[in-house]
């Protein structure tokens, strides 16, 4: 066997259909394309979802739903999370900076402290939001939060 005389196997390889070639190749005219019609005409792209004239799915299903705008999302931090994260690194003042360095919150993230748990100490707190139970058990062990 050498180079020259290597061929695909038979059945493998088919000649190109060459259409708008005449009458005589059996694909002139209309080049297998139909009569008239977007479909027939060069420069034919069909849309997305298009369903051929039928009312497509996506806008035959009702809409539901609402996205306030206005809406402020909070990552919630409990008191005895708080209470962690200060004996894990020795803090008596957690502010968003320390937060964010440690990997707790994200730079842009709110926080709002919520009220499940026990403090294990005083602690200064710096967030965006606090709940009523949560300030008064704070103040109770003699720490402060303070609202950014």
């Amino acid at each position: 066997m050498e180079l020259h005389n290597l061929k695909p196997a038979a059945g493998s390889v088919k000649n190109k259909k060459r259409v708008g070639r005449g009458q005589g190749s059996g694909r002139g005219g209309t080049s297998t394309r139909g009569h008239k019609g977007a479909q027939s005409r060069s420069g034919y792209k069909r849309k997305r979802n298009f369903e051929g004239g039928q009312m497509p799915l996506q806008m035959r299903l009702p809409k539901r739903g609402f996205k306030n705008p206005n809406r402020v999302a909070f990552v919630a931090l409990n008191l005895d999370r708080l209470s962690d994260i200060a004996e894990k690194y020795s803090l008596t003042t957690i502010d968003l900076d320390t937060l964010v360095k440690n990997g707790i919150v994200r730079k842009n993230d709110k926080v709002k402290i919520l009220a499940n748990g026990e403090l294990a100490s005083a602690l200064t707190i710096s967030a965006h939001a606090c709940s009523e139970k949560a300030k008064s058990a704070i103040e109770a062990k003699g720490g402060t939060i303070n609202l950014v």
